[in-house]
């Protein structure tokens, strides 16, 4: 909460100076090229993207037919390890303990790329073993005026927007759906997206993808917008907290 006051203080500058980003569907002077693929494509589709692992993942290892070198095994016939914490933690220093190999770090990888290096661990013990990784806590929050607000838990690398808004049952009848937010954190800073989803346009700037940890917002029509623009950036302060603030300051 160290940097509250300077999270405060950057709301308001957008308040008063009205964050000169470019609007979301005002037509830009080059016709060639949308005005969010060319400012904002950080906040677009990345044909290459794959989810890191981050510190306090929880991660599942399965090793087909050897549960002594499995933690929270898909491949067993009772699926629990939510329930009975059959998981591993990914410690403050980016790193879990491995049964058998102890120690390894994980932080940033890729699931393939710690998939490739438990398979190639196992592989000094096993002949062509299968193995399978999960992170389990893979989530988009989904908060403000849905019908059924909720944290979805996702599997699948690519999500959408209108797909994650079906999932939460479509909006309530209060919301405003021409400033829609999604929060998107990216290293110390804070990433917000406004996207209105009443304007004529491009679908593909409505239906924009939505990334684990995302944290997507529908306020109400009645609140005092801070920004209708496409980008905010809030820095040195985690998407949570800058939603929460969002939210209390401006009566989602």
């Amino acid at each position: 909460m160290k940097h509250l006051p300077l999270l405060i203080l950057s709301l308001s500058l957008c308040l008063l100076a009205g964050c000169k980003t470019q609007n979301l569907f005002v037509h830009a002077a080059d016709k060639d090229e949308h005005p969010v693929a060319a400012a904002y494509s950080l906040l677009l589709y990345d044909p290459d993207y794959q989810y890191t692992i981050r510190k306090d993942d929880k991660i599942s290892i399965s090793v087909w037919g050897h549960d002594d070198l499995s933690v929270g095994s898909t491949y067993g016939i009772y699926n629990s390890n939510e329930v009975y914490g059959k998981w591993l933690m990914v410690d403050p220093e980016g790193a879990i303990e491995v049964p058998r190999f102890g120690n390894m770090e994980v932080e940033n990888m890729t699931i393939l790329e710690l998939k490739r290096r438990i398979k190639d661990s196992v592989s000094t013990l096993l002949l062509n073993p299968i193995v399978d990784i999960k992170v389990l806590n893979r989530e988009i929050t989904l908060m403000g005026e849905f019908k059924a607000p909720a944290v979805v838990k996702i599997d699948k690398e690519k999500n959408y927007l209108l797909d994650l808004v079906a999932r939460a049952g479509g909006f309530d009848a209060y919301a405003n759906k021409s400033c829609i937010k999604i929060f998107r954190q990216r290293g110390e800073d804070t990433h917000i997206i406004t996207v209105d989803l009443t304007a004529k346009g491009d679908y593909r700037y409505k239906n924009l993808p939505v990334y684990p940890g995302d944290i997507v917002i529908a306020p109400s029509r009645g609140y005092k917008e801070f920004d209708r623009r496409v980008s905010v950036i809030i820095p040195f302060t985690s998407a949570m907290t800058a939603s929460a603030i969002f939210l209390g300051a401006f009566g989602g």
